[in-house]
């Protein structure tokens, strides 16, 4: 996963807004036209139902998120901890509080009954170990439960589907200037029955010792570059990412190892490593050049012999069809650069030593045509990989990413991937829309991104919508969804395609200069504001019967505007919201009445079926899905001043842009 800076204090005008207590304010009028596309007979419409935003550019103000109930947990790494949003009206989102430990909170999960987890990275020294912080997810204020000690950098965390299990990925990151390499790590977790924090001995770790020089596929990245533990170099070059559990075991992302390591749960032990394979860019199109030609860019998708990309996904998550599971991998890429050592480099650099000091030679004769920028010229490529030592040259060349989603059987066969199909749907786009093809997260320059991951996916949620599963998978650097119905795990198919971004404003460099410029943190947070979503990181899949409207929804946290968006399936079969049981209060306030829940929805059309024929069995609930609704919080009076609509929210403009600095507008966003 791509790393952005991490800040435990705040400093400055802007950041003591942020960190004020929330208020209610009525939900203001949207000003983006987001860009939509669909197939014909799509069973469900992404509406952008309503945002909360933080103001906060590029700062990782919103990543992680997860419903439980009429609450989203938003992780906030420019706070440092985990913002908890009232989403009872989806439309005009407000903080409730926020859950704080001692470190930087990476990653959030909330299992049914409201025991909550916060995966905290240890503040002063990321290569030391981190913790978990357990916490009631129902309470009214933070009710920290207790914390654990985990390993190296937990980076992830989440559920097992039973909820017996807590499970966690130590990333282990080596520091900064590689002076040390820690190692990388599976914590498991045994858990209490009900809501309350286990102890230190419930820890385990599953570690990677047993594989080191153990025979495995060519496709697993081994220990490479500066090694810091010669007995244990595997152990310290695996970083494990992201994990999905599906019964007693769980699948570990190996990022940088373009791996997945299988866990058994019962016995805190690895039990297999295999590889995801390889893209061939030799019979799979991709745009590999943001000079093609130089100064007048032009989408150019093409096919290249000997240039391969590794998967190398961030998310990965699971579902059951006919009762075999599947794993789906969002494959986004990713290098290393530690110190002195920088693996990757454009191919037309491989031969000079100041450019690519990692390089270990020249292109080969079979690839020297590549060398122009209009070419592969321009494409990061890794200089660890493809070296012909007989040769003394590059015979193949290893791209990071491989531009799309996969699926495969949780034994490593790929059943099914996406290919071109991401570039190809931008590349339409970009003809009929405002879209700008491989444009960066911060700018709006055409093929910014297409020498490096292009759209780079980043992350996914699966959900079951009418008997159908689908998965939703964010875009990173051009920023928005794309929905896949994958009902059919050999067959998947295309159905929608949302962006809440506009494509007029460079937002890195008009930041830059207004800040330059001694801009107030009003105008720096109304210029983040006018964008929309830029930079998903995490999603999450919120099922009919758990969503506050009745309508199924997903929920997206975007790291680079710091933006929380629910976006409704509109279209989809509805449900009745039914509340959870009243749990047993950490505190016991004085009882107030519940405000009336909202409105019954509008009643929608038959959904047409999806695009694919497939098997029908059911599959399982995926390991993170939304629990019950907990009660939402007496706010009627904030409820009142949010039906006053448009008219109230425009009288006084002045006063909300100010408070959008401070994360306490909660913007809707309609298509």
């Amino acid at each position: 996963m791509s790393r952005i800076p991490r800040f435990l204090t705040a400093t400055g005008a802007a950041c003591a807004l942020v960190l004020s207590p929330a208020v209610a304010f009525a939900a203001q009028p949207g000003d983006i036209d987001p860009i939509y596309d669909a197939v014909d007979d799509a069973p469900f419409d992404l509406t952008v139902t309503g945002t909360f935003e933080t103001g906060i550019y590029d700062e990782g103000a919103s990543e992680i998120v997860q419903a439980h109930g009429d609450r989203l947990f938003s992780v906030n790494a420019a706070a440092g901890s985990v913002s908890v949003l009232d989403m009872s009206d989806p439309t005009a989102m407000t903080e409730l509080f926020r859950i704080a430990g001692d470190g930087v909170a990476n990653s959030v999960a909330v299992r049914d009954d409201g025991l909550g987890v916060v995966a905290l990275e240890n503040a002063d020294d990321k290569t030391a170990p981190g913790s978990l912080l357990f916490f009631d997810a129902n309470a009214d204020e933070p009710a920290v439960l207790g914390t654990v000690e985990a390993g190296s950098l937990p980076d992830m965390v989440t559920f097992s589907p039973d909820g017996a299990y807590a499970v966690v990925a130590n990333e282990g990151e080596p520091a900064d200037d590689f002076s040390s390499d820690p190692e990388g790590s599976i914590g498991v977790v045994a858990l209490p029955a009900g809501v309350a924090a286990p102890a230190q001995d419930d820890m385990r770790i599953a570690d990677f010792h047993a594989f080191e020089g153990v025979e495995l596929d060519d496709s697993v990245r081994d220990a490479f570059g500066p090694i810091r533990n010669e007995e244990l170099p595997r152990s310290t070059n695996w970083e494990p990412e992201y994990i999905s559990v599906v019964g007693g075991t769980a699948y570990a992302v190996l990022q940088e190892a373009n791996a997945v390591a299988t866990v058994d749960l019962a016995t805190a032990e690895v039990t297999d490593v295999w590889g995801l394979g390889f893209q061939n860019w030799g019979e799979v199109a991709l745009d590999p050049s943001d000079r093609d030609p130089e100064d007048a860019p032009e989408i150019n998708l093409a096919t290249y012999p000997g240039l391969y990309g590794m998967p190398m996904p961030d998310g990965i998550q699971s579902y059951e069809v006919g009762g075999e599971t599947y794993l789906v991998t969002a494959n986004e890429g990713d290098a290393r650069e530690w110190g002195d050592y920088v693996e990757p480099a454009r191919v037309k650099d491989l031969a000079d030593p100041e450019e690519a000091p990692a390089s270990q030679g020249p292109l080969c004769e079979n690839l020297a045509a590549y060398e122009d920028d209009a070419a592969l010229g321009r494409l990061e490529v890794s200089t660890a990989m493809g070296f012909d030592e007989q040769q003394g040259c590059y015979s193949e060349l290893y791209a990071y990413g491989a531009r799309s989603f996969s699926i495969y059987t949780t034994s490593g066969e790929r059943v099914f991937d996406s290919g071109s199909e991401f570039e190809e749907l931008t590349a339409r786009l970009s003809e009929s829309t405002d879209l700008v093809f491989n444009s960066g997260h911060d700018n709006n320059e055409l093929e910014n991104r297409s020498d490096a991951k292009g759209v780079e996916p980043e992350n996914l949620t699966i959900g079951e919508v009418d008997g159908r599963t689908y998965a939703f998978i964010g875009f990173e650097r051009l920023s928005g969804v794309v929905v896949y119905d994958i009902t059919d795990p050999a067959a998947p198919s295309y159905v929608e395609f949302l962006s809440n971004r506009e494509f007029d404003t460079n937002l890195g460099d008009e930041y830059e200069a207004l800040e330059e410029s001694g801009a107030s943190a009003e105008e720096l947070a109304a210029l983040v504001s006018q964008v929309g979503d830029l930079g998903p990181e995490g999603l999450d899949f919120i099922p009919a019967d758990a969503s506050p409207s009745g309508v199924p929804m997903i929920v997206v946290g975007n790291e680079v505007t710091g933006s929380t968006t629910l976006y409704e399936l509109d279209g989809a079969p509805v449900a009745e919201p039914t509340p959870a049981p009243t749990p047993e209060p950490t505190a016991t306030p004085e009882p107030t009445p519940t405000p009336d829940p909202t409105p019954e929805p509008a009643p929608t059309a038959e959904p047409t079926p999806g695009p694919t024929e497939a098997p029908t069995e059911e599959p399982s609930e995926e390991p993170s899905a939304s629990p019950e609704p907990a009660p939402a919080p007496d706010d009627a009076e904030d409820d009142e001043l949010a039906a006053t609509g448009g008219e109230a929210a425009w009288g006084i403009a002045l006063l909300g842009a100010a408070l959008v600095a401070a994360g306490l507008v909660a913007r809707t966003r309609r298509a």
